[in-house]
């Protein structure tokens, strides 16, 4: 019984961007990368149906990032409060 291959992101992300390219075409691709043709054309379905989450993706990390230093700053004006009204009532 054969083994079913299994491809990383890398190969079919070069494989998708070389039939995006159409300097040759899809079945030259699949025949030189040793794939079927119907392979090739369902990673490049998949790829560009899902290329819009990039950007989403990416819009994501940077509201994470802000919301973390966010966090952080609300953290350190806790602190400073606490200490405040730690030394008022220290001194009264």
């Amino acid at each position: 019984m054969n083994k079913r291959r299994n491809f990383n992101a890398k190969f079919k992300t070069k494989v998708v961007l070389e039939a995006l390219s159409e300097r040759e075409t899809m079945s030259e691709i699949a025949q030189r990368h040793g794939l079927h043709l119907s392979q090739v054309s369902k990673w490049k379905q998949d790829f560009l149906s899902a290329a819009s989450t990039v950007f989403e993706a990416e819009k994501s990390k940077k509201k994470t990032a802000e919301k973390k230093k966010e966090d952080k700053l609300y953290k350190i004006i806790g602190q400073q409060k606490v200490e405040i009204d730690f030394l008022k009532n220290a001194l009264s």
